[in-house]
């Protein structure tokens, strides 16, 4: 018998994240570990209709391609790859790492070289998105591994990543939906505005948001979720910030990121571990050391850092920046294979815009 919080997310990643529709092709990007959530998904698909390309990572496999590619591997793309970005309709991918530190051996130079090569593509499908052409969505199974990272029982993890998501709920999306109504309000308040002064004990940064518009995160491409992003504009950050919890890639942690910014690019990083993987991902292209986004948490059931952006990212009381590829859709320009988030501690920390308070101490004040 599935457990009913796993049917209940594959039915909301198939008609409420990817709206799946009769005739559309999805792609399925997951691992064997997370079967549970692989079938049910698979199952409601189906139903509705679509055609469902099922992609399952072999477990170590990655970490035995970056080790031992060549250059010319490393930099081919894969004509079924592209023409699935080029073609279908959404994709799904089911966060179930078996090993989190499987890459902790590979040198970064190996992994931006692959990122730079796949640049192309990936703003690709982020124009698609934006024009609303297709749809993708990033969503979680438990493994021990990910609870271990989170410091938590297998157990007790699982609870915390269903319960982010609400689906212990008789009905999540009543949830979701007024999230996205709140959130909404947030970024009328933002509408026309121009300039962003951040100020605490993490940061001193100040950037544009003109002409930019902002996104609400209520379950459609994250879930669980909860944010609200924009992407900057290019060349406008000034200042610099400190990212006290650690930034993750590719399951290697990066700790104490201080990144110092002029005219909008990154002119000094610094770190106390992995220097040598933050500097190979700033250098991955020219859009790597500029800004793609800037975010605000805004899931105040989500307490605790567990080694997870896509949770991460969320919590209430907590901004996020990302370097490289912007989001089309917020009238981002920055081009990038690079889309790496840290995360930012906002509890002693206020943002101006245009002059007006509007966040303080890890809240809101909208005048």
């Amino acid at each position: 018998m599935p457990d009913p919080r796993v049917v209940k997310l594959a039915q909301i990643m198939v008609d409420y994240s990817l709206e799946l529709k009769p005739g559309q092709q999805v792609w399925l990007r997951t691992a064997p570990v997370a079967q549970e959530f692989n079938l049910a998904f698979y199952e409601q698909a189906v139903k509705a209709g679509a055609h469902v390309l099922v992609d399952q990572a072999i477990p170590g496999a990655e970490e035995v391609y970056y080790k031992y590619a060549s250059d010319q591997q490393l930099d081919f793309i894969a004509p079924h790859r592209k023409l699935v970005a080029e073609t279908f309709d959404a994709s799904l991918r089911v966060w179930s790492d078996e090993n989190t530190r499987s890459l902790a051996g590979v040198d970064p130079k190996r992994i931006a070289r692959y990122n730079k090569a796949w640049a192309e593509v990936f703003n690709g499908v982020m124009k698609r998105s934006a024009a609303g052409l297709y749809r993708w969505c990033v969503t979680v199974h438990p493994t021990p591994a990910m609870a271990q990272d989170a410091n938590m029982s297998l157990a007790d993890y699982t609870d915390f990543v269903y319960e982010a998501g609400m689906l212990h709920e008789a009905n999540p999306l009543a949830f979701w939906r007024a999230e996205g109504k709140k959130q909404e309000e947030i970024i009328a308040w933002l509408g026309g505005r121009k300039q962003v002064v951040l100020k605490g004990s993490n940061i001193d940064l100040k950037l544009s948001i003109d002409g930019r518009t902002f996104e609400k995160s209520d379950g459609l491409y994250n879930f669980p979720d909860g944010e609200i992003f924009t992407s900057p504009v290019d060349d406008s950050a000034q200042g610099c910030v400190r990212f006290k919890y650690p930034g993750i890639y590719a399951g290697q942690e990066v700790e104490d990121i201080e990144l110092s910014f002029e005219g909008g690019k990154v002119v000094k990083e610094k770190a106390s571990r992995n220097q040598q993987l933050l500097t190979s991902l700033l250098n991955t292209d020219d859009g790597a050391r500029r800004l793609g986004e800037w975010g605000i948490g805004t899931n105040y059931g989500i307490t605790r850092f567990s080694r997870n952006m896509l949770f991460d990212e969320k919590i209430g009381g907590t901004v996020h920046f990302a370097v490289g590829q912007a989001f089309p859709e917020c009238g981002g320009k920055n081009v990038s294979g690079v889309h790496w988030d840290m995360l930012c501690d906002m509890a002693d920390s206020e943002i101006e815009i245009d002059g007006d308070l509007f966040y303080k101490n890890g809240r809101f004040v909208l005048a």
